[in-house]
């Protein structure tokens, strides 16, 4: 018989003669006459109640069916005698598959993130974590569904790479060299002419620089994979490795960047309270009672466009003592930016036109202003509760000015060649961004820390799963 998934259950119309489930075991209750067994098979954040009567030929097998047993269930959905639940199944058949002892770590009470951090084979079966990895699954579809319908092509960017897209050196290197003993050169310094690429190569921080190449050829093109830093910080919004969505549109400027940005953003959120609803239920309960009136107003609002001249003046007008003071030239940080955000618009905040001198070379240099101090055209969309989400900016489609910039980041030409080719044969204004995936993750559910919206967390001195 076909196996029935506990949410198709949850979604019946009406009374089923025969239907077969199979999950694991949240709790059982046992009566002088009868068991009540929770099931869940993770495809719905509720479970399904299963009514095992005791003169069932199986009901021996109830006895070793505790939290976390796996186990299957023929029976009859039945509207629910009990309150708080439509349907139950009444058992006539049922199978203990897997077993699971009492020193199973789940059961039925309250677990602190950090304990099921260090349990991260099993977190998934909690329900925090079952919404958290439903809502993730469900916004990558979303992610793809947004660019697809627009015409976008996806491409499969590089891992491995031998080019820095950001200019700042925080990669993982990526070597075959026996690590006791590398190859050197006269000088004395590694021989990488002798690795497996012949060069140093590097674990990537963005397909950006690849997805220009494919923009320059295909129009309208996005990446979505994993990227990495080496950067060796703890804090709650930062992880070793995390995925990345990229788009990359030619013939575009500023204003269409921040544009997409802006619909990209509203898109993923209007699909999960489609797609999520129960799930995103149960954070407004238990992680951040603010979540579904922060969701609704960044949907009904449109997003208040700051540039970072005038988000300087209002920080320094604000009144507030910063932990990091900032005047025009500075990097805006956490604290900073929800703020803005928060305090101050009250909603999503695009800034633009960031100075040059803390920017990344490829950005495109705007005209100096009435100071004569010079930006470049890049944004950074901040949203409440998490900071930055997106950043992005108008490339630098002018070979001089280009190479002028690259010179300023002390990069060398040769690496880029083909990186300034674009810029040699039919170059054309052209802008993308980068989201974040996990941060918005973060944003749709509640969930403060990076850590809880990845499967497995890469962060400094964890890689145990």
């Amino acid at each position: 018989m076909q196996r029935t998934l506990v949410k198709t259950a949850h979604d019946a119309t009406g009374p089923m003669d025969a239907i077969f489930l199979q999950g694991w075991v949240r709790t059982r209750r046992d009566a002088k006459a009868f068991s009540f067994v929770e099931l869940n098979d993770g495809s719905s954040l509720k479970g399904l109640q299963i009514v095992v009567d005791a003169s069932l030929a199986d009901y021996p097998q109830v006895a070793r069916a505790h939290t976390g047993a796996s186990v299957e269930v023929h029976g009859q959905l039945v509207e629910s005698k009990g309150s708080g639940q439509k349907w139950e199944v009444v058992a006539t058949q049922f199978k203990v598959v897997g077993e699971a002892d009492g020193t199973y770590p789940l059961q039925k009470k309250g677990h602190t993130l950090e304990f099921l951090r260090e349990i991260a084979h099993l977190r998934p079966r909690s329900n925090l974590f079952g919404a958290v990895f439903r809502v993730r699954s469900r916004l990558a579809y979303a992610v793809h569904q947004f660019f697809q319908e627009r015409g976008f092509h996806y491409v499969h960017a590089p891992i491995i790479t031998a080019s820095d897209a950001e200019g700042a050196g925080e990669m993982f290197r990526v070597s075959t060299l026996d690590p006791k003993s590398p190859p050197l050169t006269p000088e004395g310094a590694v021989d990488y002419a002798e690795d497996f690429f012949a060069r140093p190569t590097f674990l990537t921080v963005s397909g950006q620089l690849e997805a220009e190449i494919f923009a320059c050829a295909l129009s309208n093109v996005y990446t979505f994979g994993p990227t990495f830093r080496a950067e060796n910080s703890n804090t709650s919004r930062h992880a070793a490795e995390f995925w990345m969505i990229e788009p990359e549109v030619a013939f575009c400027d500023l204003n269409g960047d921040m544009d997409l940005a802006e619909e990209f953003v509203k898109h993923l959120i209007r699909d999960v309270k489609t797609h999520c609803a129960a799930d995103l239920e149960f954070f407004g309960k238990f992680v951040d009672k603010e979540l579904l009136a922060r969701l609704d107003f960044v949907l009904e609002k449109p997003f208040v466009r700051c540039s970072y001249t005038e988000a300087v003046e209002i920080l320094n007008a604000s009144g507030r003592q910063w932990e990091h003071p900032v005047q025009w030239g500075d990097n805006l940080q956490a604290e900073h930016e929800r703020y803005l955000t928060e305090e101050h618009f009250k909603c999503p905040v695009t800034v633009y036109n960031y100075p040059r001198a803390i920017k990344a070379f490829y950005m495109r240099v705007n005209a100096p202003d009435a100071q004569g101090r010079e930006t470049v055209a890049a944004m950074d969309l901040l949203v409440p509760g998490i900071g930055e989400i997106i950043g992005g900016s108008q490339r630098e489609e002018r070979l001089d000015v280009l190479r002028e910039s690259m010179a300023r980041h002390g990069l060398e030409e040769k690496p880029y060649w083909w990186y300034l080719d674009l810029r040699r044969y039919g170059t054309v204004p052209h802008a993308g961004f980068g989201l974040g995936f996990e941060r918005m993750l973060m944003f749709a559910t509640g969930v403060a820390n990076i850590r809880d919206v990845i499967p497995f967390a890469r962060t400094p001195g964890t890689a145990e799963f």
